[in-house]
């Protein structure tokens, strides 16, 4: 369903996977940029982008890693702190950019969601770019302070964040940072807990960490969240 696209950035140039709705919507089809987790754009961020495509969405996912990847956590962690945020933060906006720019996508700003660590560059892509109007996040991390957000930035914009209960939930002290200056800044935000849930309950190729019952609640609201939003 997908292919590879190459992107202009203002930092140079990008790639990622792109996927489009495979029946007809009459040109009307919002845009999405999928964000990965720190183990890079593997097939289960790819999947994330064929489903979002499958619901009538126009997603993609951009390798912030450039080409790498990783199965182990030590080595993912590595490809995470190598990571310059400049510019991934330049590949999300440019994205969202070039998602515009598409005759397919109809919305007139860009929704992002991810996972993670890229939870966490969801939530911070929103003040980047006024090209990006609603963010999701799933388990984002403890702390902003890497980001340094301008959280102004969220007037006008929506949030959304998923909690898992082995994170701490949304009492934990990033989410509520978050929540604090999102509604502070004049943008709207939800929170959502699911009980008995581990880390990365989303991902469906962590047998060890999924959770089939609270990836479906999840996928329901963001795909509603997104509906209203873009």
């Amino acid at each position: 369903m997908g292919k590879s696209v190459s992107f202009r950035t203002d930092l140079g140039e990008g790639s990622g996977y792109l996927a489009t709705p495979s029946t007809s919507t009459n040109g009307k089809c919002p845009g999405i940029v999928v964000i990965q987790e720190w183990w890079g754009l593997v097939p289960h961020i790819k999947n994330v982008v064929d489903r979002f495509a499958g619901e009538g969405f126009v997603a993609l996912a951009p390798d912030l890693y450039k080409g790498k990847a990783s199965t182990e956590p030590d080595t993912a962690r590595k490809l995470m702190m190598e990571m310059e945020l400049d510019t991934a933060g330049a590949d999300i906006s440019g994205a969202a950019h070039y998602l515009l720019s598409l005759p397919e996508v109809s919305s007139q700003k860009i929704g992002v969601i991810g996972f993670c660590m890229g939870g966490s560059l969801a939530i911070w892509s929103a003040t980047l770019s006024k090209e990006i109007g609603a963010s999701v996040a799933f388990y984002p991390g403890a702390s902003w302070e890497r980001h340094n957000p301008d959280w102004s930035q969220f007037k006008g914009k929506a949030a959304q964040i998923h909690c898992a209960e082995g994170d701490g939930t949304s009492s934990a002290p990033g989410i509520q940072e978050a929540r604090e200056k999102i509604t502070a800044a004049g943008g709207q935000i939800e929170l959502f807990d699911y009980a008995g849930t581990a880390h990365a309950f989303f991902n469906d190729d962590r047998a060890e960490v999924y959770s089939p019952e609270a990836a479906a609640l999840s996928w329901e609201r963001v795909l509603e969240f997104f509906k209203r939003s873009l």
